[in-house]
């Protein structure tokens, strides 16, 4: 049946500042209060809905501009619930690229693909979802260490939290977060600011005096040789992750060898699609894996939640620090993801609030 096609886009408002390390300027200042995303409805003749979002990053050369216009290209026609697979071979066609965009588009597909099955989207896939399992970090972005103090205090609930560094007040960062929970797992994430393997090294030498830290996230630039990457990888005293490194299954043969872990959002991988064979082969690969986000609603989070079979670690908070989530979907009780409680059964299990 023809498909309909309608987008939007919405400003999320952040409850504090989010600042992270290449936002940083040069008088510490930098970061945003608002968030841009866009939401995708496709319907169907026969009344079936599927629901998508995307939350762009000018770091992959995408905005709400480029996302609006790649939207306004499509021909709806050429999408059908029924035919997933054909249906994203058809935006493949239209423009490389373009990964949030199709996102968005991607996620409407596969929640309206589950509906008419009468599935959940985790069923639908066949991995399932274990209740109790699955743990959501927390972030907390580059600030003043008396405001990281007060973020820590808000953060109380959730029992691991993610500290963004890469601004030369990190260790004080760190130690503030410290003097408000002194026993939390914490993981570090560097968002490509440390410019070589020795500045790198050193920072990490340092943050590893703290114990309990479980791994850094993309600790250099994407550009970094690789000799570099393996270097840093065999001397480093915590685990590396690879974030702005790993943006599709595609680059698994440049993080194989590099990385410990890998971090996999949708966004990045163009969707539910993309992300679930990202994840998979990451793992075949014998890496780790990690489902991370944007500040995006909890209609994204959910979406991505839904893949949590596939992970060692989950970073789905982006959520969690908005004001005005326009969806319910998945919780996220003291970190603990679940679908027990979600407002619908199939699909993506979200719902707009009212």
């Amino acid at each position: 049946m023809p498909v309909k096609l309608k987008y939007w886009s919405c400003s999320l408002k952040l409850a504090h500042q989010w600042t992270i390390a290449r936002e940083l300027q040069p008088d510490g200042t930098g970061g945003t209060l608002t968030e841009e995303v866009v939401f995708v409805e496709l319907r169907d003749g026969d009344g079936a809905v599927g629901l998508g979002e995307t939350s762009p990053s000018e770091r992959y050369k995408e905005t709400i501009q480029t996302v609006l216009s790649f939207l306004q290209k499509i021909d709806p026609s050429r999408l059908s619930f029924r035919d997933v697979t054909g249906s994203m071979a058809y935006l493949e066609e239209l423009a490389q690229g373009n990964a949030a965009a199709k996102c968005a588009v991607n996620v409407a597909l596969v929640d309206g693909a589950a509906r008419i099955a009468g599935k959940s989207v985790h069923d639908f896939l066949g991995l399932g979802f274990t209740e109790g399992r699955h743990v959501t970090s927390f972030s907390i972005g580059i600030d003043t260490p008396d405001t990281i103090r007060e973020k820590v205090r808000m953060a109380e609930p959730y029992p691991i939290l993610k500290l963004k560094v890469g601004s030369p007040h990190d260790l004080a960062n760190l130690a503030a977060l410290r003097e408000v929970a002194p026993t939390k797992p914490i993981r570090v994430d560097a968002n490509e600011a440390w410019k070589t393997k020795e500045q790198a090294l050193n920072q990490i030498e340092r943050l590893a005096s703290d114990s309990n830290i479980e791994f850094v996230e993309q600790p250099m630039p994407v550009n970094t040789p690789k000799s570099d990457w393996a270097w840093l990888k065999a001397h480093s005293p915590l685990p590396i992750m690879g974030d702005e490194s790993y943006v599709n299954s595609g680059d698994i043969e440049r993080c194989a060898g590099l990385f410990h872990a890998v971090n996999v959002k949708l966004v990045k991988a163009g969707g539910i699609t993309g992300a679930f064979e990202a994840l998979k082969t990451a793992r075949r690969a014998g890496l780790k894996t990690m489902l991370g986000c944007m500040i995006e609603s909890s209609l994204l989070i959910t979406a991505a939640a839904h893949l949590a079979e596939l992970t060692d670690y989950l970073d789905l908070d982006g959520n969690l620090l908005i004001t005005n989530d326009p969806f319910r979907g998945v919780s996220a009780v003291r970190g603990v993801l679940s679908f027990a409680n979600a407002p619908t059964k199939t699909g993506l299990q979200v719902v707009a609030r009212s």
